[in-house]
């Protein structure tokens, strides 16, 4: 029977879908509009991970780092009337980094497992817009969002060291507020805050196990 156990590291490339609403602080501060889900927020990833497993009769259990890189993260939200002209609002995520526990079912080179732990979101730029008099602030978050994580994959040994497996993960992202300076030319003192933020990715890897 084929062993699991031992230490890996590889690469995969996937797609994710980035979601979340959008809001802006009640006047007199902000305009008290609410944004929809962002539009065609499909984005390639391409990263890689490194991990271990221990198997013991068919169970495998274990612990893998993952970290992804957006090569298209710019997520725009539908444009909203409001006093002002139409306002939209864009997003844009850089990267994303998993710590996951593994644990799985083993039939000889085949291996089902799912996953459960965190994961990080790099915090990037933030922008909001006038579509019609092209008025925008460019907004920055430096803090790097959290995470909660739950995956499933399937994995195939194909020779002793080297292994191809197919995954699913969802993860649950914290909160975010932006907040427009106060001597900025443009919506001064408003605030713009996400939530019910989620990333799924959906990725294909190869790893190399020692």
């Amino acid at each position: 029977m084929f062993s699991w156990t031992g230490f890996y590291i590889g690469g995969n490339l996937g797609f994710g879908w980035n979601q979340g609403g959008v809001s802006d602080s009640a006047p007199p501060t902000g305009l008290g509009v609410a944004y929809g889900n962002p539009s065609g927020n499909g984005v390639f990833l391409g990263g890689g991970q490194v991990g271990a497993n221990y198997q013991f009769s068919s169970f495998v259990v274990g612990v893998e780092g993952n970290f992804e890189w957006a090569a298209n993260n710019s997520n725009s939200f539908p444009g909203v009337a409001t006093p002002l002209g139409t306002i939209r609002v864009s997003s844009n995520d850089r990267w994303v980094t998993t710590l996951a526990a593994r644990f799985g079912y083993a039939i000889d080179r085949l291996l089902i497992y799912g996953k459960a732990g965190g994961g990080w979101l790099g915090a990037g730029n933030f922008a909001v817009t006038n579509v019609g008099t092209g008025a925008s602030v460019a907004l920055s978050n430096s803090n790097t969002n959290t995470a909660w994580l739950v995956g499933l994959g399937t994995e195939y040994a194909f020779t002793n060291h080297i292994t191809a497996k197919l995954e699913y993960d969802y993860l649950g992202v914290s909160n975010a507020s932006y907040t427009v300076p106060a001597g900025a030319a443009f919506l001064p003192g408003d605030t713009f805050s996400s939530g019910g933020r989620a990333v799924q990715m959906l990725t294909a890897g190869v790893n190399y196990l020692f």
